[in-house]
This record gives structure tokens, sequence and C-alpha cells, in this order.
């Protein structure tokens, strides 16, 4: 593999580093990462999502993009124009092993997430990794291990649980505002983009699923889904899947590449009051609505009308509109340097790994229930 520059990083005067044979372990990481004032922060892939990593990570003032690896060459003189400071190299092992870098961010595809941030673990280094953490909950559950052993932050990139909307939904559930929650209904359906290496409830279910986990604080009983796949040699394009819960709460998730309209819409119903998250808004994406149904046993009103309706206002809550992966940057620094554990950390990622896996096998088996531990919460 070359770790030469390319013509316009060289005339950007960019550091490339060297390739230096196989990998070593390094046990700098945590230590230095801890003294040093400045993250330095290395990024590896320059595809879909890492543009946008390397974007918010160069905002940070307690952190700044050391280095950017990539296979491809021209992605990296994009790198090299747009940030002068930022080193580039194809030797993706080099920069891992590099002891100036306190932190890996990984933004490749999925087949590829075990084994660099393994050896990114076992180089000493803290570890931002993209959703789902693994192709398997086996190999998410060893890299729970190896992050724990070495007293490493290990962070799973689901940007929804970081965004204004979602978090406005989690205090108005915990709080008990919007009563005891009966369901949650999700479409995330648009034209694309179609993946290699995962299926559509990896690439678009997973985000459902970190939002009930995160939201609801409940882990589910059962999985049931049904899904095909309509190219022969692609994964699974559309899905439907329910998830139920010991409390009587019930979930349904719509996903799919194969619509003509682009549709991200989410519904909570409570006792209380109901939701509405609809992403694709300008303004306005989260609207509270005091409705709902009410019953009587009573006999004195029985026989007027056993079910009652109630219809109050709606309106539209002020939330955070800061960028998700900003927010979430600065939570991955600050869990760094002060020995925080990540709201989404690795034992979240295992959790969406093997909801994934249950609902590709009950999908698999055309729409089996699949029994998961009985937890309630967290």
């Amino acid at each position: 593999m070359s770790a030469k520059n390319s013509k316009p990083a060289a005339k950007a005067r960019k550091k490339v580093i060297a390739e230096t044979g196989p990998a070593v372990e390094i046990q700098v990481g945590p230590k230095v990462a801890a003294k040093r004032e400045v993250l330095n922060i290395g990024v590896i892939g320059y595809g879909y999502w890492g543009p946008n990593l390397v974007r918010n990570f160069s905002e940070l003032t307690e952190a700044r993009v050391h280095t950017v690896a990539d296979l491809n060459p021209k992605a990296l003189e994009i790198v090299a124009k747009r940030y002068p400071a930022t080193n580039v190299t194809t030797d993706v092992q080099a920069m891992i092993r590099d002891p100036e870098i306190d932190a890996v961010a990984i933004a490749t595809p999925v087949s590829t997430h075990f084994s660099l941030a393994m050896s990114a673990l076992k180089a000493g280094k803290h570890v931002w990794l993209e959703k789902p953490m693994a192709e398997t909950s086996m190999q998410a559950r060893a890299l729970v291990e190896e992050a724990n052993k070495r007293g490493l932050t290990l962070h799973v990139d689901h940007t929804f649980i970081y965004t204004g909307p979602v978090r406005k939904m989690r205090d108005m559930v915990q709080s008990g505002e919007v009563g005891k929650v009966l369901y949650y209904d999700s479409t995330r359906i648009n034209l694309g983009l179609f993946q290699r290496d995962v299926n559509v409830i990896a690439d678009l279910a997973v985000h459902d699923f970190s939002i009930l986990d995160y939201v609801f604080e409940q882990h589910p009983i059962a999985v049931s889904a049904s899904g095909i796949n309509h190219y022969p040699g692609t994964p699974e394009n559309l899905a439907y899947i329910t998830l139920f819960y010991e409390t009587g709460f019930i979930a349904h998730v719509n996903v799919s590449w194969l619509a003509p309209v682009k549709v991200r819409t989410i519904l909570i119903g409570g006792t209380n009051k109901m939701i509405t998250f609809d992403e694709l808004q300008p303004s306005e994406k989260l609207k509270i609505y005091d409705k709902g149904v009410s019953f009587t046993d009573d006999p004195a009103k029985i026989h007027e009308m056993r079910v009652g309706y109630r219809a109050g206002d709606m309106w539209a809550p002020k939330v955070d509109g800061a960028e998700a992966l900003l927010v979430e940057g600065k939570h991955f620094v600050d869990c760094i340097k002060n020995n925080k554990t990540p709201v989404s950390d690795g034992e979240f990622g295992f959790r969406m790994v093997e909801l994934i896996e249950a609902a590709t096998a009950s999908m698999r088996g055309r729409g089996e229930t699949i029994h998961l531990p009985r937890k309630t919460s967290k």
C-alpha cells in the first residue's frame, strides 16, 4: 500500500504518515489524552459520512482533526484543499499507531468496523464508531470488553439521540407528561441509498431502535419482521418491524429504499399527550397534541358512551437547534477528558446490533417471532 501524497496534497505541504509495517500495541492513548488540552483525532474514511465528521470535529475547541485516512487518493485531495492543516494518508494502520493521535473515528463500511476498531483499541486509542458498530453481536461484545479492559472510551454514532427533538421527546416521556406510553409508529422511507453490505433494517430501522432505547428506556421482549429483497444479490430493501414490550407498549417501524418520496415521521401515543416528529419539516419538527381517549365502567355513565374523546390544543415546543453531530462530538471529547460514559456507549451499540440480528432473523423466517431477554429498562 502506497502512502505517497497526491500532487495537490503535496502543494499544500501535507505531512503524510509513512508506511511502517505490521501493527503494534501501544499503551499511551488514555494517559496522554487525559493530559492533552486539545485532543488529536484521526478519521478513517472520507466517503459518505466522513466529511461530516471532519467538519464537525474541526469546529471543536478541545479537539482537532490530526489526520484523515482513506484508500482513495481523490478523497484525500479534497481533504487537503479544505483542511490544509490536516494530515492525510492512505496507510490506515500507520495512522492508528501514531502516538500523537488520541482517538480514532471510523466511518467505513460495516464489514471493516470490527477489525479497525479492535486495532485502534489495542493501540490505546479511544474510538468513535459509526452505526451499526459491527456485523454481529459477538463482534460488538468483543469490542465492548476490549474497551473496558483498557479503560478506553468506545462511542457509537447513533446521531438521532443527540438531536433536540428526540431529547425533548425523552424529557416528556420520562417526566410522565405523555402519560403511559401506548405506541410508537415510524415511517422511514425514500428512494435509495441502496447499501451493499447491510440491509434496510441495519441502515434505517437502527435509527428507530436507538430512539426507542433512548426515549423510553425499555428493552423489547420480542420482535417480528417481514421484508423482501426485490433484486437478487443485494440485501433486503423493504421491511416492516414490530417490537413488543413487557409493559404493553408496542412499536412499529416501516423502512424502505424503494419509495417514490422521502418520509421521516414518528408518532408517539400516550394516555395524556401525543407527539409527532417530522424530521423533514424546516421548522416546528416536533408537535404536541393534547388528544386522547378515556374509558369508563361506571354504571351511571356507561349508557351515555363508554369511550370518551379528548381534543385539546396543539403546540410546537422550542427545541435545541444545534447540529446533532456537533453536540455529539463535544460529548465524545468530554467523555474522554473527564472519564465519563457516553450516552451511546459500546453497550448501547451492542443492544442495537442485537435488535438488528433479531429483526433480520425474523424477516428471513417470514415474520417468525424472535424472543429477546426480558428487560423492562436498561
